[in-house]
């Protein structure tokens, strides 16, 4: 299909309400993913990277997990949660977990121990050392696992939209391939480009306020 044929399709399907309710479906399936991930990857590199216990009983599985691609556990995933959303958001929180706890993890093992030894001296509970110490200290390993994510959220978000979806942007595409309507699928892509490329530049956003706050306190 000619560009000028996907631009019309796009009008056509934004006039009749279709494309932007499918947006929002698919919007709402990768942000429920990314949080749920986000959260789960930052509190298994906090248990693991703080304390001996938490390595032991959390490095090993998440290892195990980060060999076997995400995709490859749909099947199993389909067969415990059935084809319905809880199947496709855990899917897509299990490929963001991996990137986030991996780089959290690694920005923990890196923190100076002169702030580990200060927080003794003033005698920090735990959370107060893991608010003032641990989070800050580990936040650039953070936001790049959080750019890595936030493209693992959306590579899962394509495949598991072809499973049995009723609605969202791989529905769409899926209904399109059906009937031959290319110029439905190049604007499905289009619009998946658009989200990976929107999210992305607002992490780097993010990473660039947030480094260059850390820079002024260490200046």
């Amino acid at each position: 299909s000619a560009p000028w044929t996907v631009v019309s399709t796009a009008r056509d399907l934004i006039a009749d309400g279709r494309l932007l309710s499918n947006l929002l479906t698919s919007a709402q399936r990768a942000f429920l993913g990314l949080a749920l991930g986000v959260g789960l990857g930052t509190v298994l590199a906090l248990l693991s990277g703080l304390t001996r216990v938490g390595e032991a009983l959390v490095d090993g599985p998440v290892q195990i997990k980060r060999a076997i691609p995400t995709l490859a556990l749909i099947p199993l995933l389909i067969l415990w949660f059935g084809i319905g959303e809880q199947m496709k958001v855990l899917t897509i929180a299990l490929g963001v977990v991996i990137p986030v706890y991996v780089h959290t993890h690694a920005a923990l093992r890196t923190i100076d121990a002169r702030y580990v030894e200060l927080a003794e001296t003033v005698r920090l509970t735990r959370w107060q050392f893991i608010r003032k110490v641990a989070l800050p200290g580990a936040m650039p390993g953070f936001l790049m696992g959080l750019r890595l994510a936030v493209t693992g959220a959306w590579l899962a978000l394509v495949v598991v939209e072809q499973i049995n979806a009723t609605s969202g942007i791989g529905h769409m595409m899926s209904l399109a391939r059906s009937y031959g309507q290319t110029e439905i699928i190049l604007l499905g892509l289009v619009v998946y480009g658009l989200f990976g490329l929107a999210s992305d530049s607002a992490v780097r956003l993010i990473e660039r306020r947030t480094l260059s706050w850390r820079r002024i306190l260490a200046g």
